[in-house]
């Protein structure tokens, strides 16, 4: 289940972040890379950039929460490349603040694109890939998917979502000869917060800010990571330490990390970003 050498890739959210990192990762492994995202500008770049690193690369505009444009993405794969090693859903977006406060259009269309995004790469992809027999799925969530913090129940709940839904997938599709992977960083820089939407409290979206800033990771590093836990047949890939010990601690106790652990290092946080 390990990635092939010179892999056929679909990466969706392609035109900047963590999407771009993933293109360009994978062309230093010579790929084949169909490149998909809705900003068609953005997408062009990163095609630019992978193509002088030795990709082949092939350009889509697609829109992840319409199922049809997702269809077709993989049709257009098909034809592109032969067949697709690794399905990358990275195509994400950011939405915070509290349960009552948070508009329930912000909330359908975080869910559309975090969650429905995914499925839809998940119901054209995994099955070409399970008559295969052959091939690797790579979720993006978050740590965010694994603890929840306050104030971020839209993004938490797509993010959990999408780790159900590896879990769930991995079972399915290991008997057939196909990986599933799920990414689940903590902070790092990318643009998230200035693409998101909400009525978040100024002071979480700061301390978000700061902790991406402070990250020893960027996205280039988290994306080598998944790469490399895709290829050892891994089902969860968390690259940074903070995550792997909350998650630890969470799983340990999780409603004392609720009511105790998780408040007090969510106000230390919130303290020395003041």
């Amino acid at each position: 289940m390990s990635i092939p050498s010179r892999p056929r890739v679909v990466v969706t959210g392609a035109g900047s972040g963590l999407g771009r990192a993933f293109v360009l990762e994978l062309a230093k492994r010579g790929a084949r890379v169909v490149a998909a995202d809705i900003a068609v500008a953005g997408v062009e770049e990163t095609a630019r950039m992978a193509r002088e690193r030795g990709a082949e690369v092939v350009v889509e505009k697609c829109d992840v929460a319409k199922a049809e444009d997702v269809e077709a993405l993989a049709a257009s794969a098909e034809r592109a490349l032969g067949g697709v090693d690794l399905l990358v859903n990275n195509a994400g977006v950011a939405v915070a603040g509290e349960v009552g406060d948070v508009d329930l259009e912000h909330w359908r269309w975080i869910v559309s694109i975090n969650l429905m995004g995914v499925v839809h790469g998940c119901h054209y992809f995994a099955p070409l890939m399970k008559r295969r027999k052959a091939g690797h799925v790579l979720n993006v969530a978050s740590a965010a998917g694994l603890v929840a913090a306050p104030g971020m129940a839209p993004y938490n709940a797509t993010k959990f979502a999408v780790v159900g839904l590896s879990e769930a997938l991995y079972q399915e599709l290991r008997p057939h000869g196909v990986g599933v992977t799920v990414l689940c960083p903590t902070f790092f820089p990318t643009n998230i917060l200035e693409a998101g939407r909400g009525s978040g409290d100024p002071r979480f979206i700061k301390v978000a800010a700061k902790l991406m800033k402070a990250s020893k990771l960027d996205a280039n590093d988290v994306a080598r990571a998944a790469l490399e836990a895709a290829d050892g047949g891994h089902l969860y890939s968390i690259p940074m330490g903070d995550g792997r010990v909350m998650w630890a601690l969470k799983r340990l106790a999780p409603e004392q990390w609720y009511r105790r652990v998780g408040p007090a290092l969510l106000s230390l946080a919130r303290k020395r970003s003041g």
